[in-house]
């Protein structure tokens, strides 16, 4: 299908390019660009039928000039147009199940349309075609009464014959006749919700790609990226031709298990491991809560190390409670509120910094953690601890040596747990942790790029062992969060969670995983030396910036863990830093809203200045979180990141040419270089930051 079809038969014969025009135009386009990509199917413009709408199955869409004089009319018609094709292609010879064509095209374009701007729906307000009335009307509308609309069904032509809607569609349409954007976003919390506005998420990213943005938030997350996103749309549309040629569940059930042979061959790990899904980072420690349960019938102490630098609800979820007021299965829960069926038990939390804000030592931190846990199985209970692999910030605790220690307990009285969610990993890190005895817990929304959401456990095979030898089962009240399926199929203590599937976390980890197979394409040699190269040259232009003040402990970096070969985890990948105005630390309101700022279009703030200006302030700039650190002298303040992120080794070796593959990671170095100017823009612009 070519997408710029529209501009090629349009450009001399309308009044679209007049300079008023452009911009818009290109804005509606860039949303075209998330409509799925179908083979031989030719979009068609036509001036002597200028109301015309018409597909043409398996063939063609038709499309009258008056629908492209407003740009969003055609891009709603061209989604829907473009989805009953990819409907009916896959029918195959089921030529005569056209109603499912019919309402599964509508169901994706009125999700479609309720994820365009509210300025786009504004455009669409005073007109009265019939799917956009229709689509106006959001899910109040029944397939009966679509498949009884003869508009609709005039688009297509073909005779439907049965105007009932199968039984065994239900499934197929509720998970799948969705833009793919929107799965991307779905089966999480209201995290994920994007405004109506900016299309950004509390994280400040989109779940379909945003190209024009500088990206290096990869420490909190990052918009998924074109690739990953067509990759992802294309599964897609082999999930709804598989579901209807062998069934849902079927289906489902190998989508699910063939992505965690995927990511179990991504890292090399063994078969008798096993893989669980999570909707998020803190929905995992939630799983571990559960878990934790199963295989001890002690009383649980969990230990969690670098408490200040977890997710906000990890505490939360590890005490067995709710930890926001929706579920990711969307089920209304009161925050705080005691989940059903787990039992009391004690969290210790072990900050990496004091009352005063200092970063402590890692012999201090040692001590603690090692005091700890002697106390919890002295006690009798039995002790969870959750190792900080790789923090925000970029630290790590316990040390090596530290956990060294650890053999000395017994196993029935331990459990760790890696808290690896940067995924800031080699393959070979993975199979250690494992051969231990340890689960890991890690996100492919962080380090890889993935969309946000991509949560797992990696259970080792002792652990697996364990809770097949149980007769226990899971926390009932996890029916709100997960379902039986989530977790391995050779599991019965799953058999009490809730029948379906998260096609949303199955989405996302498509898509992480795809990041993972083209990062690791790129050859090592190459891999290594643009990590360094591009690491090196982050914290030399952050410490160049008078303006701002790197956030470094020279006790605590990475290479703690010392090798003979070079790892992802022996270099400091996540460059956190203060930020000064007249030699005055950013307040954490001005450093939140300096966040907000960079990721924003801001020259209508300097209209009248120099074009570089403009240009400068335009650019939209995304970096990791503010995250809460005091300054010198007990002062409250915040720090931004910047982070290297796979996609920038990727991405640079997408020529598979090795000048070329250099000349990239550059070209992402000179980005650093704008970040940094646009911050100092804001700066010395005294009405932004207030």
């Amino acid at each position: 299908m070519t997408n710029n079809v529209i501009i090629e038969n349009q450009y001399k014969r309308t009044s679209l390019f007049k300079k008023d025009n452009v911009n818009y135009l290109v804005h509606v386009l860039k949303r075209f660009n998330t409509v799925p990509k179908l083979n031989n199917i030719n979009i068609i413009t036509s001036n002597t039928q200028p109301d015309v709408f018409k597909i043409v199955p398996n063939k063609s869409i038709i499309i009258g000039a008056l629908y492209l004089k407003n740009p969003v009319l055609a891009l709603v018609y061209l989604r829907y147009g473009v989805e009953w094709q990819l409907w009916y292609k896959a029918l195959g010879e089921k030529k005569d199940n056209i109603a499912l064509c019919d309402t599964a095209a509508f169901e994706v374009t009125r999700v479609f349309y309720q994820l365009l701007p509210e300025l786009d729906k504004e455009k669409l307000k005073p007109l009265s075609n019939v799917l956009i009335e229709l689509v106006k009307k959001g899910s109040g509308v029944a397939p009966e009464t679509l498949l009884a609309n003869t508009e609709l069904q005039a688009f297509h032509g073909v005779e439907n014959n049965s105007k009932l809607f199968k039984e065994s569609w239900k499934p197929v349409v509720e998970n799948l006749a969705k833009p793919t954007e929107y799965l991307l976003m779905s089966g999480g919390d209201h995290r994920l919700n994007i405004d109506e506005v900016a299309l950004l998420n509390k994280y400040g990213c989109r779940p379909f790609p945003r190209p024009d943005a500088f990206t290096f938030a990869s420490s909190t997350a990052t918009s998924v990226s074109n690739f990953a996103f067509d990759k992802t749309d294309k599964v897609r549309s082999i999930l709804i031709k598989n579901c209807l040629k062998n069934g849902f569940e079927n289906t489902t059930i190998d989508f699910s298990e063939l992505l965690k042979t995927n990511l179990k061959k991504i890292f090399k790990i063994n078969e008798a491991c096993e893989i669980i899904f999570s909707p998020s980072g803190t929905d995992s420690s939630l799983q571990i809560a559960a878990i934790a349960q199963i295989v001890t019938n002690k009383e649980i102490t969990h230990i969690l190390v670098a408490s200040d630098e977890t997710g906000s609800g990890v505490s939360t979820a590890l005490n067995g409670c709710h930890f926001e007021n929706t579920s990711a299965l969307n089920y209304t829960v009161k925050k705080g509120d005691k989940i059903k069926g787990f039992q009391d038990v004690d969290v210790v939390k072990i900050p990496f910094r004091d009352a005063h804000g200092k970063l402590k030592s890692t012999d201090q931190l040692d001590d603690e953690v090692f005091k700890a846990i002697t106390k919890t199985i002295e006690l009798g209970r039995f002790a969870v601890l959750h190792v900080m692999d790789h923090s925000k910030l970029g630290y790590q605790s316990p040390s090596e040596s530290m956990m060294y220690e650890l053999n000395k307990f017994e196993s029935s009285s331990l459990q760790v747990i890696v808290d690896a969610a940067q995924l800031r990993l080699d393959a070979a890190d993975i199979q250690d942790y494992l051969k231990k005895g340890y689960i890991i817990s890690i996100t492919g929304s962080k380090y890889f790029t993935g969309p946000p959401y991509s949560g797992a456990l990696i259970l080792p095979e002792t652990v697996n062992a364990l809770i097949h030898a149980s007769e226990k089962s899971l926390p009932v009240g996890l029916s709100q969060y997960y379902n039986h399926s989530d977790f391995p199929k050779s599991w019965s203590c799953s058999k009490v969670l809730s029948d379906g599937f998260n096609y949303g976390s199955y989405m996302r980890w498509n898509a992480a995983i795809v990041e993972m197979d083209r990062y690791y394409k790129t050859p090592i040699l190459y891999r290594n030396i643009g990590i360094e190269m591009f690491c090196n040259f982050v914290e030399e232009s952050i410490s160049e910036a008078a303006f701002l003040v790197p956030l470094y402990a020279e006790d605590m970096k990475t290479n703690n863990f010392n090798g003979n070969e070079f790892g992802i985890r022996s270099i400091r990948t996540i460059f956190p830093f203060f930020i000064l105005k007249n030699n005055e630390v950013l307040t954490v309101d001005q450093v939140k809203k300096l966040y907000l700022l960079l990721n924003s279009d801001l020259s209508n703030e300097f209209e009248g200045a120099p074009l570089e200006v403009v240009r400068l302030a335009a650019l939209k700039c995304h970096i990791g979180q503010a995250v809460n650190v005091k300054y010198e002298n007990n002062q409250q303040s915040a720090v931004l990141r910047i982070s290297l992120g796979a996609r920038v080794i990727s991405e640079s070796w997408v020529n598979r040419d090795i000048s070329l593959y250099f000349r990239n990671i550059e070209a992402q170095m000179n980005q650093i270089t704008v970040i940094i100017k646009k911050i100092k823009l804001i700066l010395n612009t005294p009405d932004l930051l207030g």
